[in-house]
């Protein structure tokens, strides 16, 4: 029997649009707090070194207004770790990122950076902060995860979201495995990048020890379409059935 998955809404997107006027219309703040009225379980933002989308200022805002999770992406260069230590978030998700970086395009090889991320996660542990690494679907990737103390492993899950209209019963493999070895090894199993409404139904329930995913292009995308409190509801329908 697995979980239930939650979702976590990248809000990203919506502090693009704001950033395009120059103005606070969007208010990220305001759409965070409804993602949440409308079911969201918690909040995620990737305040990039640029603050393209999310600003710096923004993060401060999220933390004193979110009473739900908050999970924080980033790079972990010194002004990110520091952003951390004064923020305390729920869940501090580390990602490959260069500082030019469109999106996130690969996860974390462990084994290659085994040294650094251990140091970053037991600064991050010092400030009480449980941290997620961002890595591809990989037993080995997942088992070493595990060795640097990580708490959590989010899959990166574009190689799904490119296969799964022609091969989706190979394309959930890695995923599968990934996450049982996570299970076994005590470990827990985000996932995140490319998910959308249709292929999220399927994944959630092939992916039983699935504890959340996290979405945000794909559901401001929809929104626009279905309204934002529709297309949240759209979404866990899908991810909640196993």
């Amino acid at each position: 029997m697995g979980i239930m998955t939650k979702l976590s809404v990248n809000i990203n997107k919506i502090a693009t649009l704001r950033n395009a006027r120059g103005e606070n219309n969007p208010d990220v703040i305001h759409a965070a707090l409804n993602c949440i009225k409308f079911g969201a379980n918690s909040i995620t933002v990737h305040p990039r070194p640029d603050e393209r989308h999310i600003k710096y200022k923004d993060v401060f805002l999220l933390r004193d207004a979110l009473s739900s999770y908050l999970n924080i992406e980033g790079y972990p260069s010194e002004k990110f770790i520091n952003l951390i230590k004064e923020i305390r978030p729920n869940l501090c998700t580390l990602v490959p990122d260069k500082i030019n970086a469109i999106t996130s395009c690969a996860g974390w090889n462990i084994m290659e950076n085994k040294i650094f991320l251990k140091k970053i996660i037991d600064i991050l542990h010092s400030y009480n902060v449980k941290v997620s690494i961002f890595i591809e679907p990989d037993i080995n990737q997942v088992l070493y995860a595990k060795k640097i103390n990580a708490d959590v492993v989010e899959l990166y899950t574009k190689k799904y979201a490119d296969l799964y209209l022609d091969e989706k019963e190979n394309a959930i493999k890695d995923y599968y495995n990934a996450s049982i070895m996570a299970k076994n090894i005590g470990i827990r199993v985000n996932a995140g990048h490319d998910l959308n409404i249709t292929n999220i139904e399927f994944f959630c329930k092939n992916i039983q020890y699935l504890h959340e995913v996290s979405i945000g292009h794909a559901i401001i995308c929809d929104s626009i379409y279905y309204g934002l409190q529709n297309t949240i509801s759209m979404y866990k329908k899908c991810i909640e059935i196993k």
